[in-house]
Order: C-alpha cells, then sequence, then structure tokens
C-alpha cells in the first residue's frame, strides 16, 4: 500500500525615522578695533570659516518617508473591486466573455460563484489545505477524493481550494452524477461553474485539453453513508477513472477531506420517501426535518483537505487501459492511500469543530 506524502504547508518592513539634527544658521566673525589708551593697537581676530547652508531638497527628502504605498493600497481595495465589478458587467453586457463547449463560464465563476462559495470556505469551515504542489502546474491531472456529507458541499470546497489556493492558479473541472443536471436552477449553475456529467468521454477529452478533472468515485454510496460508517471509504466502482487517466497519460492526485462526514450526521434514511421523490436517499439527521429549514443548516466543523503524492500513468503502453486487472491494482492503490491519509489526518485532529 503506498503511503500518502503528507507534506505541510516573511516581508518586515523596518521602517526607519529620519532624525534632523538641529542646524544653526551660519554666522561670520567681524574684526574690531579696541582704542587703547597706551596707543596699543589690538591684533585683528581671524574670522572663523563661514559653514556651507545646507539645501533645502536634503531637509525635504529628510521627512518624507521611505516607502511610499501605492494609490490603490492606500485606498483600502475597495476601489480595486468596485472597478473589477463594473468592468466585469461591461463585460456581461457587451458579452465580451467566452464558454466553452461544456458550458463553463470561466468569467462567471472567478468573479460570482467563486465569491458566493468563498465565505463558507473561509469563515464557516475554516478549511486548512495540504499538498496543493502535488497538483501539476500545467497539463491534465485526475483528482481523485472521497465523498461525504449528504449533500456535496465537499466537491465545492474542494474546487475553491485548487482555485484559491495553487500557485498557477488552476481551476478544478469536477465530473457530477446526472441528477445534478436535472435539478432546475442548478443544473444552470453546475454547468457555469465547470462541471460536467460523469462520463469517461468527457472526462477524457477534458484530460486531454490540460484541464484539472475533479471525480468522487463513491458516488451516492459515500455521500448517503449512515454517520455510523463516517471515513470508511465505499467501493469505488469498476475502475473507469483509472482507464480514463491511461488513456489521457494524465496523473492521478488522490484527496483525502476530514470534516465533511459532520456537517450532516445522517441517523437514517426514508427510502419510502426517498423513492417517491426520486432521490437515491432521504437523510434523517438530528435536526432534520425536525427543525424545518433551519435542520439543513450545516454544522460548523472545521475541514482538512490534502491532497497526495501524484500517481503517474504515462509510463503505460496504450492497451494498459484496457487491462483490467491492472486497472482493479491502480484503482485499490488510490483507494488504499485516501484511506490511510483520512486515518492520519483523523489522528492529528484537535476536535471536530476547532
Amino acid at each position: 500500500m503506498a503511503d500518502a506524502k503528507v507534506i505541510p504547508f516573511d516581508d518586515d518592513r523596518s521602517r526607519g525615522s529620519a532624525q534632523r539634527a538641529a542646524r544653526r544658521r551660519p554666522t561670520g566673525g567681524t574684526s574690531r578695533r579696541k582704542a587703547d589708551p597706551g596707543g596699543m593697537r589690538e591684533m585683528p581676530v581671524s574670522p572663523l570659516p563661514a559653514q556651507q547652508p545646507v539645501p533645502k531638497t536634503s531637509d525635504a527628502a529628510d521627512r518624507k518617508p521611505a516607502v511610499q504605498p501605492p494609490p490603490a493600497e492606500r485606498g483600502g481595495g475597495w476601489d480595486r473591486r468596485i472597478a473589477g465589478g463594473l468592468a466585469f458587467l461591461r463585460r456581461r453586457i457587451t458579452g465580451d466573455y467566452e464558454v466553452d463547449e461544456f458550458g463553463y463560464d470561466e468569467d462567471l465563476t472567478d468573479q460570482v460563484l467563486m465569491s458566493m462559495v468563498r465565505p463558507l470556505y473561509e469563515k464557516y469551515f475554516r478549511v486548512e489545505v495540504k499538498g496543493i504542489e502535488n497538483i501539476p502546474s500545467d497539463g491534465g491531472a485526475l483528482v481523485v477524493a472521497n465523498h461525504s456529507g449528504t449533500l456535496p458541499l465537499d466537491g465545492l470546497m474542494m474546487q475553491v481550494a485548487v482555485h484559491d489556493n495553487h500557485p498557477a492558479g488552476r481551476h478544478l473541472r469536477l465530473l457530477a452524477a446526472d441528477l445534478v443536471f436535472m435539478l432546475p436552477v442548478v443544473n444552470e449553475l453546475a454547468r457555469k461553474a465547470g462541471h460536467t456529467l460523469a462520463c469517461s468521454e468527457d472526462a477524457e477529452r477534458l484530460l486531454q485539453r490540460g484541464e484539472v478533472v475533479g471525480v468522487m468515485p463513491e458516488g451516492f454510496k459515500g455521500i448517503g453513508k449512515p454517520f455510523s460508517d463516517r471515513y470508511k471509504l465505499q467501493r469505488f466502482g469498476r475502475g473507469g477513472f483509472v482507464s480514463t487517466a491511461l488513456r489521457a497519460g494524465a496523473p492521478i492526485v488522490p484527496c483525502s477531506i476530514v470534516g465533511a462526514e459532520e456537517i450532516y450526521p445522517m441517523i437514517g434514511n426514508a427510502k419510502t420517501l426517498a423513492r417517491l421523490l426520486g432521490f437515491p436517499y432521504f437523510p434523517i439527521t438530528p435536526t432534520f426535518p425536525w427543525l424545518g429549514p433551519l435542520g439543513a443548516v450545516p454544522l460548523p466543523t472545521k475541514w482538512t483537505i490534502q491532497f497526495g503524492e501524484p500517481i503517474p500513468t504515462d509510463g503505460y503502453p496504450p492497451e494498459a487501459a484496457e487491462d483490467p486487472m491492472l486497472m482493479f491494482n491502480l484503482t485499490d492503490q488510490v483507494r488504499e492511500q485516501i484511506q490511510h491519509t483520512l486515518y492520519k489526518l483523523l489522528v492529528q485532529r484537535r476536535s471536530v469543530f476547532f
């Protein structure tokens, strides 16, 4: 079993104070004659050397601070936000933005959708990201993560983690279940945010274009499992994601997410109601449906997302994607690496909420 490598994650400005020395106005000496009754004359006193006047420019330079902050920083940043918002509106009105063949709107995602999810990521779940450098700076990569939490908030948090923390500013394109694209409003938002249907054809096209693709092979089995089975990975399917990575020659990056299991502790499943509504499950938690809409508020748990060491696939021959034994071995390797990292993160965790 491959052990995940845990890769954990100053400009001090010294401000010199200008000290101005007190300067005296230059004075010159004078020769004086004193009358002496004896008719003797006093020797003239030699004049003192006159001091050179200090230029005014040097005095002004002493008063000026050593470093002048740029105007944007002195403005507090709000002027930049307003200017960015106006520029975004102008692009939307004039149509100066691009939407790819999958419906992904990068401009809308960066300016609006990420801004809507980011407070949940930063303030509510306080997500800590580790090993983000394991995602390559360019080229395709397949991020494989565990799935949990009753509602798929873990996928959104992982998307923000890659977008906000990767040095190259990469975007994560998530593969979503068909149920996501059957729901009104959610369908359009998912497409705009870069999500696409979880099928090997779409995933392979994205990887060959050099995109970072995210997949959660547990599917509904992982997100809808009872609270008693938390952090126990479910079956990873038949290894279709491994076959896709082999065809595209893209590395597989295991990802372990801790904290999502406790946001909605699922203690029951109303299967009859789920069938009537067409859902794979209908969760029953300590707060839902007993508290109504208030029970749908997730618990403010502390999250950790760790990206493990990538597993390369470009060294295999093209026919390796059709080898069932190889796919089984690589699938098991990825699953074991994620599970092992989950256990390590749970041991290191101080508390569910802090």
